[in-house]
């Protein structure tokens, strides 16, 4: 097993002491995981908190901060983080005007973050919850009941992240989490599995010469398997499925996501065609983001994620962030 690690029993433990050294801006608690803004709890501001399992970096951890999260809470690797994580969470962030969960659909996220709200509202504290489902490629997973969340957790976290730095009420910014959540599409392919440091070897079986259709975000199956196909095919099937699930009737976001072993060079010359594919079919994209955002460990593979967007979402979307994963406008 060739990774940069001491031991799979440290790899979340030793992330964060380094993530702590690089981001002086950050509290992380690497005792207790979690990881908060440093001027936490803002007074009056709704707080955000989100998390789930390890290795999809830099979400939740790297979106932590000014116009995005307040704290995330990482479980171990693919694993949900517990109820206990997720109420430290609450108190260390909340500043009177209430919390939003931002909530991935899968099974452990889901039952752990309620049982976490009603731990807080049992002290006190207000708390919405808002569930991320934007995967298109299968209904039911390995580790859902429904759609799983991948990348529209981005979306949802930036733009919620926005009305609440913008003094939005609690009821308001998840509105706009909700929004934002339900106008995402997600569509994923695998070129190859990733590797758990446990288990030491890939997640699953993908012979050299085909790929993955619909993969989530913890190597679980997608619809089919095919030969391997070039990029502009790649994006036809990609877009084909995304715009089959939901047309837009006006402009969208587009992300163009690595899932943690595709080199941006390859991103950049799939954004081509993903940009292709939308302009053949009709779809004005107001603004793109590429690059490794929701990943999975080393898996070589992308996921195209559109959300719908008026211009309140897109002045949004603008706003300033200051976080280690996402940063412009400050």
């Amino acid at each position: 097993m060739r990774m940069l690690i001491n031991g799979p029993e440290r790899v979340v433990g030793d992330a964060l002491r380094g993530m702590a050294a690089a981001h002086p801006e950050l509290a992380v608690d690497v005792e207790r995981r979690v990881i908060t803004r440093r001027d936490a709890p803002v007074a009056g501001k709704v707080g955000l908190v989100s998390g789930g399992g390890s290795g999809h970096e830099p979400l939740h951890g790297g979106f932590v901060g000014p116009g995005m999260l307040d704290a995330a809470c990482p479980g171990e690797v693919f694993t949900s983080p517990v109820p206990d994580q997720m109420l430290r969470a609450v108190t260390a962030v909340d500043g009177g005007a209430g919390v939003l969960f931002v909530v991935k659909n899968y099974t452990g996220d889901v039952l752990n973050f309620d049982m976490a709200a009603e731990l807080a509202e049992d002290e006190g504290v207000e708390v919405a919850r808002v569930l991320v489902e934007d995967d298109v490629a299968v209904t039911d997973s390995l580790y859902t009941a429904g759609r799983r969340g991948t990348g529209g957790t981005l979306f949802v976290e930036k733009l919620a992240g926005a009305a609440a730095e913008a003094g939005a009420p609690l009821d308001r910014v998840a509105a706009v989490a909700r929004q934002a959540a339900e106008s995402s599409r997600s569509f994923g392919v695998a070129l190859g599995a990733p590797t758990t440091p446990a288990k030491g070897s890939p997640t699953f079986d993908l012979p050299a010469a085909e790929l993955e259709l619909g993969i989530g975000i913890h190597g679980e199956p997608g619809r089919e398997r095919r030969p391997v196909m070039t990029s502009a095919e790649i994006a036809d099937v990609t877009v084909d499925a995304l715009l089959t699930d939901r047309q837009p009737t006006g402009p969208v976001l587009a992300l163009v996501n690595g899932m943690g072993a595709t080199p941006l060079l390859e991103l950049y010359g799939f954004n081509a065609e993903v940009q292709r594919a939308l302009a053949e079919r009709r779809v004005s994209v107001a603004r793109t983001l590429v690059g490794n955002y929701v990943t999975s460990l080393d898996m070589a593979g992308c996921s195209v994620t559109l959300c719908q967007v008026d211009e309140e979402l897109l002045r949004l979307w603008d706003a300033p962030v200051s976080t280690p994963g996402l940063r412009w406008g400050r």
